[in-house]
């Protein structure tokens, strides 16, 4: 494993510049502890985390929790660099990278509640969803739900449009190149997973325990007992990732094609 330093990042698609529900968590490699990565106004906006990305150098690996694709049905089977140089287009003059003009856009594809009609008509969800669901893990939501406190799809919209103006590497949508840094998404829940823990993280023993799992430190004492669920997600991710990005089953799940990866994409832990 190249990479020496691990970044895991909760996301957010919500409406607005400032979003505490946005965090991002940092390890380097061995077994220290992850670190919360804070901007000097102390809570996020998500073009400043676009800024700090481009800072970054060397051999990171980051991590989003939001979808990098949508399943591909019509209109959305196209490569996904199109799709997302097609969204930041469209939602150019949205506030702090949101995406909220391309729902209007696209409004037949998306699901917003029942005046949509059923919503498993809409529901689709990407090949790298239905395996997840299939080994009962968790239950994960199609990127075309937008109603919903577990929906994803405003999120990932405005990943999308972060992708598209970072402008690094993308897994599985590129080749992994030898150096430098590379980006992918996850889903933070299936890191809790494979911890042990159905539940969120917002307690430090739960979050040591985790981490523990991860062959990670605990955190150190002048951490906080209780913290948000978005914390508690990107400490875990961050510390997840850094234990499984040597292990090559990761990187070639069975069910990835050439053509799932150039277009759906998939979420890395999921295999």
């Amino acid at each position: 494993m190249r990479f020496t330093r691990f970044v895991g990042i909760d996301w957010s698609g919500a409406v607005g510049s400032r979003h505490p529900s946005v965090q991002v968590a940092m390890c380097e490699a061995g077994r220290e502890a992850p670190q919360l990565v804070l901007p000097a106004s102390g809570v996020w906006s998500r073009a400043g985390v676009l800024d700090w990305l481009g800072g970054l150098s060397g051999d990171v690996l980051v991590s989003m929790d939001a979808g990098f694709g949508f399943a591909a049905v019509s209109p959305f089977v196209m490569p996904a660099r199109d799709l997302w140089a097609e969204i930041d287009t469209i939602a150019a003059g949205d506030i702090d990278l949101g995406g909220h003009s391309y729902i209007a856009h696209r409004r037949d594809a998306f699901w917003l509640g029942a005046a949509d009609g059923p919503r498993h008509l809409r529901a689709h969800l990407r090949v790298t969803e239905q395996v997840y669901a299939a080994s009962r893990l968790g239950t994960p939501t199609s990127n075309f739900v937008l109603l919903g406190a577990s929906q994803v799809g405003k999120a990932s919209l405005s990943a999308m449009r972060l992708l598209h103006r970072l402008g690094w590497p993308v897994w599985p949508f590129d080749p992994l190149p030898v150096a430098g840094p590379v980006i992918l998404e996850i889903y933070a829940q299936a890191f809790a997973r494979m911890a042990g823990f159905r539940g969120k993280l917002r307690d430090r023993v739960s979050l040591d325990g985790a981490l523990a799992h991860f062959g990670s430190d605990a955190m150190p004492s002048e951490f906080a007992n209780h913290f948000p669920d978005h914390v508690g997600d990107a400490l875990v991710t961050s510390a997840g990732l850094r234990a499984i990005a040597a292990e090559p089953r990761w990187w070639a799940p069975v069910a990835l094609t050439n053509a799932i990866a150039c277009t759906e994409g998939w979420t890395f832990g999921v295999a």
